[in-house]
């Protein structure tokens, strides 16, 4: 038992030298370190990513949870900027999601809520904002951009193109006698 554990630290420590002394000996005992390896990693890990935050709250309806946690995924930490505020451990987040709990608890809609949200911070801490005059750039500006780079990317193209046709010139005709000769010579060593 005690050479198990001791092989599940060193895995830890060491995957790769463990690893190829395993593999040279035997392969039951490389598949068993790599799980150990994962097991490890999993259990050892500081957090996962994506994981929702776990905070005990009591609904009046299963339909008010239902809505809380599809709110609370829609709406943008303004902290992290990557994570929704289910997501996040942000002090902001904290407050957020006890506001969104508190607001589907008092009968608020979804719209009150959201607008609530983006009239206190703006357009940003929705994952989906609307198309208006504001987010238009966001939404077109990806479109723009490739666009533009598809035009530059055909017109560099094109003068490549014409600068590789321009500067072929014609052989002179002592470069025509040595070609001719090479390709006589070629031929003659292939029917000799």
């Amino acid at each position: 038992m005690a050479s198990r554990v001791l092989a599940i630290v060193c895995a830890a420590q060491r995957p790769r030298v463990l690893a190829i002394v395993c593999a040279a000996q035997r392969p039951r005992v490389l598949a068993i370190v790599c799980a150990a390896q994962l097991l490890a990693g999993l259990l050892l890990a500081p957090g996962s990513a994506g994981a929702a935050v776990f905070e005990p709250r009591e609904f009046a309806t299963p339909a008010h949870a239902a809505r809380y946690q599809s709110m609370i995924a829609e709406l943008r930490c303004l902290v992290c900027q990557n994570q929704n505020i289910a997501e996040s451990n942000a002090p902001l987040a904290q407050d957020l999601r006890r506001e969104v709990y508190q607001m589907i608890e008092d009968g608020r809609s979804d719209h009150d809520i959201h607008g609530f949200m983006v009239q206190r911070y703006g357009d940003f801490v929705l994952y989906r904002p609307p198309l208006n005059a504001v987010t238009l750039a966001l939404w077109g500006g990806p479109a723009v951009l490739a666009l533009v780079g598809f035009v530059f990317l055909l017109r560099v193209l094109a003068r490549r193109r014409r600068e590789a046709g321009g500067a072929a010139a014609p052989l002179s005709a002592q470069e025509n006698a040595r070609l001719a000769a090479l390709i006589g010579a070629q031929e003659h060593e292939r029917r000799g």
